[in-house]
């Protein structure tokens, strides 16, 4: 999932080989006694760096992304907006966008490319979880695979965070793979096998009967 370590230039001037991390990313000297972070000191670490798009694994390694192209950027516009209409309409979801970074049960931080949380569960947060990564796991996830399976947006490193969401409790989890007109959906571990069912050539998806009424027309997403 991590590309092949390189060295870490930090604030203070050492040379990390942490796995995967960019040259230029500045590593507060409060974070140097190792390469393994908390979430309070990956916080810290996104602090320092709000242009660098980064994920948490559960062992506190990094997981450095990119930016989305702009195909992908338009299919996650249109995706969270369906989302996010259908929230507003049933009024008890919260949706959240890819910019969202979640501090799952197993401590790792991870951002679903959507995702939902019950009304309930987030007014029950205090303003300071809120403000930060909240403790919690979506109910809905969401990924958008890349047309390459290389780097941390390709199929193989997306189900690995789609195992990891459904492992730490998501209701439902869709992969959705727009160079293949086809989804995988991963449902609750018990309630199913760990293996997703994949649906091809899909044109509409349905969240019954964990979310009854959503509907994501996918013809719009595989349009980009």
């Amino acid at each position: 999932m991590l590309a092949p370590p390189r060295p870490l230039e930090t604030s203070s001037g050492e040379q990390w080989g942490a796995a995967g991390l960019p040259e230029s990313l500045n590593l507060p000297a409060s974070l140097c006694a190792g390469l393994r972070l908390t979430p309070e000191q990956f916080a810290e670490l996104c602090g320092a760096n709000t242009d660098s798009v980064l994920e948490l694994a559960a062992d506190g390694s990094l997981i450095c992304t990119t930016p989305t192209g702009s195909d992908t950027g338009a299919r996650n516009a249109d995706l969270v907006f369906q989302i996010q209409a259908w929230a507003r309409a049933t009024g008890s979801w919260k949706a959240f966008d890819s910019s969202t970074g979640f501090r799952l049960p197993d401590d790792s931080v991870l951002s679903p490319d959507a995702s939902l949380v019950a009304l309930d569960r987030w007014e029950g947060l205090s303003a300071e979880q809120r403000r930060t990564f909240a403790p919690l796991c979506p109910d809905l996830v969401v990924e958008l695979a890349s047309p390459s399976d290389e780097g941390p947006r390709g199929l193989s490193a997306l189900r690995q965070k789609m195992a990891a969401y459904q492992r730490n409790g998501a209701r439902l989890g869709w992969l959705l793979i727009p160079a293949e007109r086809a989804v995988e959906i991963w449902e609750p571990l018990a309630e199913s096998p760990a293996q997703p069912r994949r649906l091809e050539a899909a044109s509409r998806l349905g969240g019954d009967p964990h979310f009854p009424g959503l509907a994501v027309d996918l013809e719009e997403i595989w349009t980009g």
